[in-house]
């Protein structure tokens, strides 16, 4: 068979998956907290895909791609075959100089630690909600559960999530110096 052939045969999962790749890794990064292991899910993901390719409703593709994506992540969860090492300090080549570009780091460092412990079900909740911007219903879809059960990986999440100490912390050092100084009582008012 010849590379045309084969091109011919894909029914559109080639252009599909170029164009899917840069939103499915950075999903998929925030679901594993590591860029190399969120390649390796978008890779596995879309490799399961291709095998079932023709019998994906086109209308459901996305769908299909976010429901395979996040169930392999919980396989990969559960299987624990991965070991996660955070690295302490950024390469090189990714260090600025800025202030600016240093505390944005910091923040989102933050916010991927407070994901990853986070369960897989809530931090899957918080991603496709707040960064792909599903709604309840489209959430419950991709998880195959109930809505209800949404919302309470969505309130569990975010209490996690308002409660973890680096983004208590990162959040307090953010807000210090903008606050103002509290106001001096009124020399007439009641103690």
């Amino acid at each position: 068979m010849t590379y045309e052939s084969a091109a011919a045969d894909d029914d559109g999962f080639a252009e599909y998956a170029v164009a899917a790749w840069p939103r499915l890794v950075r999903t998929a990064q925030l679901l594993t907290g590591d860029f190399h292991e969120a390649e390796d899910l978008v890779q596995t993901t879309l490799a399961k895909v291709y095998g079932r390719w023709r019998r994906v409703p086109r209308g459901e593709i996305d769908l299909y791609v976010r429901r395979s994506l996040i169930n392999n992540n919980l396989s990969r969860i559960r299987r624990k075959r991965v070991v996660h090492l955070l690295t302490p300090v950024l390469p090189e080549s990714l260090r600025h100089t800025s202030a600016g570009h240093a505390e944005a780091v910091e923040q989102r460092t933050s916010v991927l630690q407070a994901l990853a412990d986070l369960t897989a079900r809530q931090r899957a909740v918080m991603v496709l909600r707040y960064w792909e911007d599903l709604t309840e219903l489209e959430i419950a879809s991709v998880l195959n559960c109930s809505i209800g059960t949404v919302k309470t990986h969505a309130r569990r999440g975010l209490a996690a999530l308002r409660a973890h100490p680096r983004l208590a912390t990162a959040a307090a050092n953010a807000a210090a110096p903008v606050l103002p100084p509290p106001l001096p009582a009124p020399s007439g008012a009641r103690r």
